[in-house]
């Protein structure tokens, strides 16, 4: 609303110059000069009396920018009887801060798209009815009907067989995802096929698309160091703009060169280019799933020279993924796992969710199981199918069916064995890893042709494992067995070489993240998408994203120089030629204010960068990000 109100202002103050200015040409052309004069300072003053207003708001907060250089000059030309000319600069000054404020709405356009697809009410499924409920009366554990085209309210998981999904709103992939049934869908993306059911994971406050909504905000409400740097420039700005006016007359005598002069230099190139390059690089990063917290955190990306990498759930996928299925006896590898993961329904531990997860995939239906019985840390004996079925590490199983333990010392550091035993018969392993993202390679290839000199991974993970994992990525160093605040040490010793980014799953690692110049979480995950301790949240968790981002953050900040000292370069050179005589205060009023438009739309050039995307394959999403899984590959 406030934002509304100041927006109405200024088009007010520019509409009230430009009537000024015209009126007043039409008086001067009908032969009345004197009456144009007036119209012309009557169009002058509120636009001088706003301006004064806001240096002296500005002068409170300890600001000092270069609208001073603008007051200056309308009050110089008024003073000096050059009314046209300070009519020509009330209508560039007010129609440039209107311009500004265009621009920054074009280059926020996508953040605002983000928060206008929030929706308002939901629909659940309740006593074999449909219902329409707020979205704050969604608890987890409720079904909620998808309809095609809907926006997906909350996290949960497809209820459905199958859902296709777009999530180009929320992380560029133009083409719709597939999700099966118990697949994780992620709040804010749209159905883009049937309607479908899902199972409600989190409350509305602490989903993806609520996170994203704050984050949105907070990025609006922010401002870039190279902003606040722009302001101090400002300063050595405004004592050039006056030595020169000062000086042209006072080695010619004419005081209309210094009012030229100061016309010329009004409003400058510098308080407009950076804040609309750089929101429009925060627009640009969004578009890509790379959701920074503000102008300032971008600007930082853009000088990383140093990358620190988290192992598991960063580097890694965080997830137990089938490697492959050993078969004994010859039970068929199908039976194996549809069996194991039959039993495993009863378990909350992480390996037996991985490896229902697998099975579902795969489209097998999974009978309930009888007689359970888990064993903390051991595994799981049970009854499937009148089967007697045991799972768990490979002494446990063994034990059970009286068998030593096989040798399995040529299984890769890091991986987990499974076994799985039926009517008292080994019937097989499953080995199980976490392994690399896809395109973490590529990833890292693309961070190195984009300047970053050093990348190091900190792990809590042994030596072994760390090193299997990451063997062939060239890393410049390895860091294992660390401790949280050991990451935290290593990050402040890193940032001794330069600006340092630290990436990892926004929740052990957040002290981490906090001690690096850019912190950097992996996907938007309800409290890791708020996590105060990260300047950006990839919005999807792949790792491939962090590329793209650091390209936008670079180019957007290219752009602002390369407009700032263009425009610069320009404004002095227009107020060197107006002190020798060459321009007049009116055509040093044109000149600017065409330095300024070319200037603003060069920034807006931030919203057209297109970074170079890794070539890896689109993720086919079968069962939160199983795609593994389903297929029982090798990483």
């Amino acid at each position: 609303m406030e934002t509304t109100r100041t927006d109405r202002f200024k088009t007010a103050i520019l509409l009230i110059a430009a009537t000024g200015l015209f009126a007043g040409l039409v008086f001067y052309f009908s032969g009345r000069p004197n009456a144009a004069n007036l119209i012309w300072i009557a169009g002058v003053v509120p636009a001088l009396a706003a301006l004064v207003v806001e240096i002296l708001r500005s002068l409170r907060s300890g600001e000092v920018g270069l609208d001073i250089v603008a007051a200056l000059s309308m009050s110089a030309a008024l003073v000096f009887g050059e009314t046209l000319a300070a009519a020509v600069v009330a209508v560039m000054y007010s129609g440039g801060t209107f311009l500004e404020a265009f621009a920054e709405g074009r280059a926020r356009r996508e953040m605002h798209d983000l928060l206008s697809r929030v929706p308002r009410t939901a629909t659940r499924h309740r006593n074999g009815g449909l219902e329409e409920i707020p979205l704050d009366h969604i608890a987890p554990g409720d079904r909620l009907l998808i309809r095609q085209g809907d926006v997906v309210p909350v996290d949960g998981t497809v209820a459905s067989e199958t859902a296709f999904v777009d999530t180009s709103a929320l992380t560029g992939e133009s083409l719709p995802v597939r999700l099966a049934h118990g697949a994780e869908a992620m709040s804010g993306s749209t159905n883009a096929g049937e309607a479908f059911d899902l199972t409600a994971t989190r409350e509305t406050k602490d989903s993806t698309y609520a996170g994203i909504v704050r984050l949105v905000e907070e990025a609006q409400a922010s401002k870039a160091p190279m902003s606040r740097l722009a302001d101090r420039w400002s300063l050595g700005f405004l004592a050039v703009t006056v030595s020169i006016a000062f000086a042209a007359w006072w080695f010619t005598g004419d005081p209309i060169r210094a009012v030229a002069v100061l016309v010329v230099a009004t409003p400058c190139p510098l308080i407009l280019a950076v804040p609309v390059a750089l929101v429009a690089g925060l627009s640009r990063a969004a578009h890509f799933g790379v959701l920074i917290k503000g102008a300032g955190p971008l600007e930082t990306m853009a000088r990383i020279r140093t990358l620190i990498l988290d192992k598991t759930g960063t580097l890694t996928d965080g997830r137990p993924q089938i490697v492959s299925i050993d078969s004994h006896d010859g039970m068929a590898e199908d039976d194996i796992l549809r069996l194991a993961a039959a039993l495993d329904q009863a378990s909350k531990h992480p390996v037996a969710q991985a490896i229902v997860a697998a099975a579902k995939a795969r489209g097998f239906t999974l009978p309930v199981p009888s007689d359970v019985a888990e064993i903390p840390g051991e595994g799981v004996v049970g009854h499937v199918e009148g089967r007697k079925v045991i799972v768990g590490g490979d002494g446990f199983v063994a034990a059970r069916v009286g068998r030593q333990p096989g040798d399995h010392s040529a299984i890769a550091a890091g991986s987990v064995l499974v076994a799985v035993a039926v009517d008292g018969q080994m019937a097989g392993h499953l080995v199980m890893s976490d392994p690399l993202r896809e395109g973490a390679g590529a990833m890292l290839d693309g961070l190195r042709r984009e300047g970053i000199a050093r990348i190091l991974l900190a792990t809590g993970d042994r030596a072994d494992v760390a090193e299997r994992v990451t063997e062939g990525l060239g890393l410049d160093g390895l860091r294992a067995g660390l401790t949280p605040d050991q990451k935290v040490l290593l990050v402040l010793s890193e940032r001794k070489r330069g600006p340092v980014m630290m990436v990892g799953d926004g929740v052990n690692d957040a002290p981490a993240l906090a001690a690096a110049d850019v912190g950097v979480a992996m996907g938007a995950r309800g409290a890791a998408a708020s996590a105060e301790a990260a300047d950006v949240v990839l919005l999807v968790d792949r790792i491939d994203r962090l590329g793209p981002g650091i390209e936008i953050a670079r180019g957007a900040r290219r752009i602002a120089v390369e407009s700032v000292v263009a425009g610069i370069g320009l404004s002095v050179m227009g107020m060197i030629a107006a002190a020798f005589g060459y321009l007049t205060p009116v055509q040093g009023a044109l000149l600017q204010e065409i330095i300024d438009v070319a200037v603003i739309l060069n920034a807006l050039r931030a919203l057209r960068i297109a970074p170079h995307e890794p070539t890896i394959p689109n993720p086919k999403a079968v069962s939160s990000g199983q795609a593994d899984i389903a297929q029982g590959a090798t990483p």
